[in-house]
């Protein structure tokens, strides 16, 4: 028996630091990641100019680390988000989701009020959303893909 587990040190080292990487709670041990997209309403360009991409940018930022909600990967196109983020289990993806786009929301008219003139309801965000779960093993993958997202989409910022 022993000499099986020296066989499969390396294994079970991978399976250690897999293990390491979730967050220990009250009674409770696990992580979430997932990959989250949304769109602006009506599909306006709104941040199709750099100085709108980064406040938007930092507006999620903000809301995220507000609630506790870890951002692995984010990438604003001009109408839409792509994000991979972590959070504890006790949160819903339907949470995770409201308060990004709620908070994100909220910053970004305080900081850029000129956005009201199309929004006069200050409804950012569109009703739709994307959400799927991301393991340990696709997470690099679904990173690089919200990194290459300006290439996917042939887009470029002003």
């Amino acid at each position: 028996m022993f000499a099986f587990v020296s066989e499969c040190s390396g294994e079970k080292m991978e399976q250690q630091l897999q293990i390491n990487q979730y967050q220990k709670i009250n009674h409770s041990v696990g992580v979430i990641m997932l990959h989250l997209e949304w769109c602006t309403k009506y599909r306006y360009k709104m941040f199709g100019k750099i100085k709108y991409k980064n406040l938007i940018e930092a507006c999620i930022r903000r809301s995220a680390s507000r609630n506790r909600i870890k951002i692995m990967g984010l990438e604003v196109q001009p109408e839409h988000i792509h994000c991979v983020v972590e959070v504890s289990f006790t949160m819903s993806v339907s949470k995770v989701l409201q308060l990004l786009k709620g908070g994100s929301s909220k910053l970004f008219f305080e900081f850029h009020e000129k956005a009201s003139l199309r929004y006069p309801r200050r409804h950012l965000w569109s009703r739709g959303k994307f959400a799927s779960s991301v393991g340990f093993v696709q997470l690099d993958v679904v990173r690089n893909y919200v990194r290459t997202q300006s290439e996917h989409h042939g887009n470029s910022t002003l």
